[in-house]
């Protein structure tokens, strides 16, 4: 049920995004800016996913409910690492990360889609002044 309270919002918002892809009005420094919205929003939603990954907030009870060992002298030497902002690590030991692996990239890949999305925007504004001006 939670999941499609969810899904509900995302394919309203799905819907809305995509619908100017067929009628040809991305062309608009406005759905750029919405698309980079989106992708800066998503990105906000990926790094709390990475952030606050594991079954608490106590890495050792984190890494038995999810079956691996956890090893005190690996976390004790790498301390710093856990309270990263990117990369997002939260180790349990050498071998096992709480934080998905399609995390780090995907902050990446929306980031600088949000970058190029701007760039977009601007370039569609100033040529849609240059021809009107």
């Amino acid at each position: 049920m939670c999941s499609l309270l969810a899904a509900a919002p995302v394919l309203l918002v799905l819907r809305l995004w995509g619908r100017p892809l067929f009628t040809g009005r991305w062309r608009s420094p406005g759905w750029f800016l919405g698309t980079a919205g989106g992708c800066v929003v998503a990105a906000v939603v990926t790094w709390f996913i990475g952030a606050f990954s594991g079954s608490s907030l106590d890495p050792e009870e984190s890494c038995h409910a999810a079956g691996v060992t956890y090893d005190e002298v690996y976390r004790s030497a790498h301390w710093r690492e856990p309270s990263q902002w990117f990369p997002l690590h939260n180790k349990c030991n050498a071998a096992y990360d709480l934080v998905p692996a399609w995390v780090n990239p995907a902050l990446v890949l929306l980031l600088l889609l949000a970058i190029a999305c701007l760039g977009m925007a601007v370039w569609l504004a100033l040529a849609n002044q240059r021809t009107t001006g």
